[in-house]
């Protein structure tokens, strides 16, 4: 009984030690990033500005109302662009340390959902990059009131800009979400489309928990959200019925 016990001691203890290692792995993978990236923070901060600047006034610029934001905000921009870079690599970890106790049809399931994830992360910061700056930026700042000099400082455009990134990456993860309900179970396609009037509305109030408090970005984040939702519907039908098929084909075979 006593060999047993310090048998399954020592299982948990060489798992703590892997998952350590992996953790400490992930770390120093950020951490060879950021020092990569850190020669550049200047020019990574004028990218991720540049439609905020490109839309203001001509003779305008930016402004650091701190002294130490021209050093700190480039310097939490090019961690956060480092960790973003390094989250496959990190997720590569994260799979090696579970997949040794998924099942087969787990694992042929596991690995498309985590390249998935990845991806529709990127595509949600990229969305709100390239599609979702150049229009509320140009559109805020034509609305500014006559003899209002618009000079927003580097500090509070990067809160709302990692907000943002945070926000749209995390709602694109919306049909991993919705896949996972229906493959596991969970919840059936039919039943998840009779409460779509439900999942508009909660869109919405989750994009105005997440957006700056304007119904502007709150409508361009809250609609891509149902449209995802509607794409993990019809990939969890899609995964559904090959599941039937998988079920009809093994019970002929029985």
């Amino acid at each position: 009984m006593i060999e047993v016990e310090n048998e399954k001691e020592l299982t948990l203890i060489d798992h703590l030690v892997e998952l350590r290692d992996r953790i400490l792995k992930s770390l120093l993978a950020v951490i060879v990033l950021f020092l990569a990236l850190f020669a550049f923070s200047n020019d990574i901060y004028t990218y991720v500005a540049d439609p905020l600047i490109s839309a203001l006034p001509e003779g305008t610029s930016m402004i650091a109302i701190d002294p130490t934001s021209p050093f700190f905000a480039p310097f939490k921009l090019t961690f956060y662009v480092a960790f973003l870079i390094a989250a496959p690599y990190i997720l590569y970890q994260l799979w090696s340390f579970i997949a040794p106790g998924l099942y087969k049809n787990e694992k042929a399931v596991a690995i498309p959902l985590f390249i998935s994830s990845v991806a529709l992360f990127y595509g949600g910061v990229a969305f709100a990059r390239y599609i979702l700056f150049s229009i509320v930026f140009s559109f805020f700042i034509s609305v500014a009131p006559e003899g209002i000099q618009v000079a927003p400082d580097i500090s509070s455009f990067l809160s709302f800009a990692l907000t943002i990134f945070f926000a749209f990456g995390v709602a694109f993860e919306i049909p991993i979400a919705v896949f996972l309900c229906i493959w596991s179970g969970m919840a059936e396609p039919d039943a998840l489309t009779e409460k779509r009037p439900y999942v508009v509305v909660g869109c919405f109030v989750a994009a105005m928990l997440l957006t700056p408090p304007d119904p502007f970005t709150q409508s361009m984040l809250a609609l891509p959200m149902w449209a995802l939702f509607e794409v993990g519907i019809l990939a969890g039908r899609l995964v559904k019925k090959r599941q039937v098929r998988d079920d009809d084909e093994n019970n002929i075979a029985g």
